[in-house]
């Protein structure tokens, strides 16, 4: 007998997942009664390949396999993805039928990173002539430099993302463009009295997604873009595709659907008309990636396939003052005066709020009021300094304080700086992209002594021996001995034997390097990494999740440098190679981004960082939540968190061109489902930190002023 699918529908914290998996263990236990097999080995096999879980995002992914797991006591593995991670696995399975069918050449495909992804497109795009080369576009490419050509690339790869996620076609994005923008103003700068149309940029736009598209296709390169137009166009309605995935799967969980892109409706549906039973949690003040693919009205549609069961019980702070907060935020002329769960911090200048915030944190952690793990501090919008200013603050009262999903520059990180300046040391022709100071830093860095826990050349020696030992003969660079420097007895013993032995390193490594020993800058900072840093470092989590995430850049991008050679006929030199990767790494586009640790029992307790997005994305919940600049305009943005006319690609858009009055209604709903999300996470208590001024001087009057008028101040 068929089961009837279910659809889970509750706010914030109602209990949607817990549902979802009380339902996938019934299910199991259901199949497991209707199945003779022979061993437990055999159910197990059967049961994992039977059933596929879905989470919104990869935090949330790991946390529910752990649920699962649990919730059944391990009798199998349980086969948990992401819809973007689901669908580069499959296309990766059945990229035999891809090519066949769009006739490329068969070789393995390789996913870019989107830095990458950024910067083989700008290299392709900053080519793309007509023939004359004397057209408005080609005058309009020729001025994008700088920020306004990143922004440019960025936004219109965008584009591919946005149309493969909504099943769009990628030939009708120019008319999207052009029926759905109202005066140009989501364009850039154009060119001052040049002739290109906002139709013509459009075109524009679509000719260079075409172009990146065939070009990428060609060499056997994927991006997430594309990934989501293969999968929808041509992978999924593929009857040989469509057989395998009836066998495959009975069982389709999804929890959190309302971040999922329409394609993954498409897919739901198609696995529901082939008899299997599916499991679906959406939440209507979710909703948390709407701008970033996510198509949440597409996937509610999915109410209609099944059971409804609406989950209403609410949070206490959400259930008694979500109406009123809600108000308040949309209606500036209402006065409500708000319980004492809602308390304000606050002050004139933005510096004294986060000196004043951080240290009314510090002491009710010292009062034992309450505890750095239920302590999270959520703001619209993140600056440097106001993430310098509490870590300092709180660390220098040793509590701990955790960044969420902190991406640092790799370039940042004076272990990663040393080994690039030390490949541009090693291999010829390099030198005149690293000065003095690099040269000092380098020296530095790799001539620390784990004993005595200190460089054995400090950076005053490093900067006198850069300056009087490092020469540059034409392209070439060459350590002089120490001797030929006039005082070198004030450089001592010490920092003397260190210098000596990194530039014999140096030397032995160049001539492995020229006798082709070492194949690759690869090799060369994998032989670095090993001789110059282990041996050295006693390594941070940090230290060790960046020179991770350099070797596996360096992986990738000679990787995919690979693969174009083989495709060109024209490759570039080793040489130009490397300078664009050294290049690439000090832009600061490629960050480390360490994977969560996993803790045996009772987590580590730290007070939570984190902005508005990275805060609903990981769906927890604190006593005491600080809303943090909370007068500040950004509350009611969208900000990085929408790409470029991401709301012209929902399947729900009318098809008439973009208004004022549409924006001003997105930012009025992204507001409130904030607001409730964020009340249905917390506990006890709201703190709203408020200060006259912000960060650039300028008065603040964001919509949520209303609310800090209405609470006590502390």
């Amino acid at each position: 007998m068929k089961r009837t699918s279910l659809w889970i529908e509750g706010t914030t914290r109602t209990g949607k997942t817990t549902e979802l998996i009380q339902a996938f263990c019934s299910w199991v236990e259901d199949k497991r009664q209707h199945k003779s097999l022979s061993s437990v080995q055999s159910v197990t096999q059967n049961l994992a390949s039977s059933v596929l879980v879905f989470s919104a995002n990869d935090d949330n992914r790991r946390d529910l396999a752990d649920r699962l797991s649990l919730a059944v006591q391990g009798s199998y593995p349980i086969y948990c993805k992401t819809p973007i991670g689901w669908m580069r696995d499959e296309i990766k399975l059945f990229w035999p039928l891809l090519f066949e069918e769009l006739s490329l050449k068969a070789q393995f495909p390789l996913l870019l990173r989107p830095e990458t992804e950024q910067f083989l497109a700008t290299e392709l795009w900053r080519h793309h002539r007509s023939n004359d080369g004397n057209s408005p576009e080609d005058q309009f490419l020729a001025s994008l430099t700088g920020n306004s050509e990143f922004r440019f690339v960025r936004q219109t790869l965008d584009l591919l993302q946005l149309a493969g996620a909504s099943g769009v076609m990628v030939e009708h994005i120019p008319y999207i463009l052009e029926h759905g923008l109202e005066g140009g103003q989501y364009f850039l700068e154009q060119l001052n009295n040049s002739e290109m149309t906002e139709t013509s940029l459009g075109q524009l736009r679509g000719d260079l997604i075409l172009e990146w598209q065939k070009w990428c296709l060609n060499r056997g390169l994927l991006t997430y873009g594309l990934i989501y137009t293969l999968y929808w166009r041509y992978l999924l309605p593929n009857p040989r595709y469509q057989d395998h995935l009836t066998t495959r799967y009975q069982g389709i969980f999804a929890d959190d659907v309302d971040d999922y892109p329409a394609i993954a409706a498409d897919v739901f549906k198609f696995f529901l008309d082939h008899n299997a039973f599916g499991v679906f949690t959406y939440n209507p003040d979710g909703q948390v990636r709407l701008g970033l693919n996510a198509d949440p009205q597409s996937l509610s549609q999915l109410s209609s396939h099944g059971q409804v069961k609406i989950l209403d019980n609410y949070p206490r702070i959400q259930s008694n003052y979500g109406e009123l907060i809600t108000q308040l935020a949309t209606n500036p002329l209402l006065v409500e005066t708000l319980p004492d769960c809602f308390t304000s911090i606050q002050t004139i200048s933005r510096a004294e709020l986060l000196r004043k915030t951080a240290n009314f944190i510090v002491e009710n952690i010292k009062s034992k009021q309450i505890n750095p793990e239920d302590v999270a501090i959520i703001a619209p919008g993140l600056d440097e300094i106001a993430r310098y200013t509490l870590l300092e603050i709180l660390s220098a009262a040793n509590i701990p304080v955790k960044p969420l999903n902190e991406q640092r520059p790799l370039i940042s990180f004076p272990l990663v700086k040393g080994l690039l300046t030390l490949l541009g040391v090693v291999y010829p022709g390099l030198a005149r992209l690293f000065y003095g100071d690099d040269i000092a830093q380098m020296l530095t860095i790799l001539s620390y002594d784990n004993r005595q826990k200190i460089a054995a050349i400090d950076p005053v020696r490093a900067g006198l021996i850069a300056d009087s030992c490092y020469q540059i003969n034409s392209e070439n660079c060459q350590f002089i001995p120490l001797e030929n420097y006039p005082r070198w007895d004030r450089i001592g013993h010490r920092a003397t034997e260190a210098y000596n032995s990194l530039v014999d390193w140096i030397k032995k490594t160049q001539l492995q390097v020229e006798q082709e020993q070492l194949s690759s800058p690869m090799k060369v900072l994998d032989k670095a990494i090993k001789e110059l840093i282990e041996v050295k470092y006693q390594l941070s989590y940090q230290q060790l999740s960046a020179l991770k995430e350099l070797t596996e850049t360096t992986q990738h991008f000679w990787e995919i440098d690979r693969r174009l050679r083989e495709s060109d006929p024209n490759p570039k030199l080793p040489r130009a190679t490397l300078i664009e990767f050294i290049q690439l790494l000090r832009r600061g586009t490629i960050t480390a981004n360490p994977r969560p640790l996993y803790y045996l029992g009772t987590k580590p307790s730290y007070v939570t960082l984190a902005t508005v997005f990275q805060y609903r994305s990981l769906k927890s919940c604190h006593r005491w939540q600080f809303w943090l600049d909370i007068s500040s305009n950004l509350w009611e943005k969208g900000g990085a968190s929408v790409l470029f006319c991401a709301p012209l690609f929902l399947r729900k858009w009318s098809g008439q061109s973009l208004t004022p009055e549409d924006d001003f209604e997105a930012d009025k709903a992204r507001l409130k489902r904030i607001l409730n999300d964020l009340l249905g996470r917390v506990e006890d208590k709201v703190i709203l930190c408020h200060s006259d001024l912000s960060v650039k001087g300028t008065e603040q009057t964001g919509p949520l002023l209303t609310i800090v008028n209405g609470c006590k101040q502390i």
